[in-house]
């Protein structure tokens, strides 16, 4: 018997549809989606999900997101949400990145990022120092000897306990000549706050990723003191830690993992959608102003390296007594 027109415009649509939802980088018909972000608005992580949100709207992979903001412990809290309200969910994501692992380690969570998938490694930035514009440390060298004089007089803030800015912060100290439980770090669970505290004088000095300060050191109201690439960058006009004799290279990666239970299918389809909103101008335009490195990587390529990172960031945590 032939089937009417009708009819078979029903099942062509339907096999469409199916095909639309199965292949890899193909427009997701997802109507609503969600990114935790875990911190307080206006820091890194949540610039991060707020920029792929844009990106997964405007490259048409769904039509509504989400963000979520749950700050505390450097990301476990938002972590261990997730964890237990979102398993088996296919739309939704984490940001976490090496600020997650270590703050993991320092503070001994009890959740960890082998119990959520990874998906992508999005991007990475290193780390600048700031200090007030009329403040009298103009570079490191300056810095190291206020330090040396009197540790607990200079108050460095950065991210939450634990954090790469703290370990960032504790190297310093060693390689000048502080151990690492006599500098006054100053944690923060959201990068507004902490901003907000070095533009109103109440610390000596802040870290946090470059494209977080870039707007307020082209603006002149921070002054950047050392940026923490291995070589000079040639779009950033701040000294390295290393070319001032501190010799401290770190940078901060960022990633997103999806709820564990998914399928292998569901996995395969985040992974695509979140490829195709890297590749949308609006992902581009945004990672080139704020200055990320790129650095992605996918699912199976990225789960090895949080595994190799977390197990260096807990070697690294352990030596400098953090905790």
């Amino acid at each position: 018997m032939r089937k009417s027109p009708l009819l078979r415009g029903l099942v062509a649509a339907s096999i469409a549809a199916t095909l639309t939802c199965l292949a890899p980088g193909a427009k997701a018909q997802v109507e609503s989606f969600k990114i935790m972000a875990p911190a307080n608005a206006g820091g890194g992580f949540d610039t991060v999900a707020r920029v792929l949100a844009d990106a997964l709207r405007a490259s048409g992979q769904v039509k509504s997101v989400t963000v979520e903001n749950k700050a505390g412990a450097g990301g476990a809290i938002g972590l261990a949400q997730f964890i237990n309200t979102e398993k088996g969910n296919p739309h939704a994501l984490i940001v976490a990145g090496a600020v997650t692992a270590a703050s993991i380690e320092a503070n001994k969570s009890p959740v960890n990022l082998s119990m959520v998938t990874p998906i992508a490694r999005l991007m990475g930035e290193y780390n600048v120092i700031v200090v007030p514009p009329s403040s009298p440390i103009k570079n490191m060298k300056d810095l190291a000897a206020a330090l040396k004089a009197n540790p607990g007089a200079v108050a460095i803030g950065g991210g939450s306990a634990g954090s790469v800015d703290h370990v960032m912060v504790a190297l310093i100290g060693e390689t000048v000549g502080v151990h690492s439980d006599k500098v006054n770090y100053v944690a923060f669970a959201g990068g507004g706050e902490g901003k907000a505290a070095i533009l109103g004088g109440q610390l000596t000095a802040y870290v946090s990723g470059y494209g977080e300060l870039v707007d307020l050191i082209k603006a002149g109201k921070l002054r950047a003191i050392g940026l923490s690439a291995d070589t000079r960058q040639k779009d950033i006009d701040v000294a390295t830690l290393k070319e001032q004799g501190v010799d401290v290279v770190m940078y901060n990666w960022r990633g997103v993992f999806a709820p564990a239970g998914i399928t292998d299918a569901q996995k395969k389809q985040l992974v695509g959608m979140v490829e195709a909103a890297m590749k949308d101008p609006s992902w581009k335009t945004r990672a080139e102003k704020l200055e990320w490195l790129e650095l992605y990587q996918p699912a199976d390529t990225f789960k090895a390296f949080v595994e190799s990172e977390s197990r260096r960031l807990k070697d690294v945590i352990g030596k400098l007594k953090l905790n």
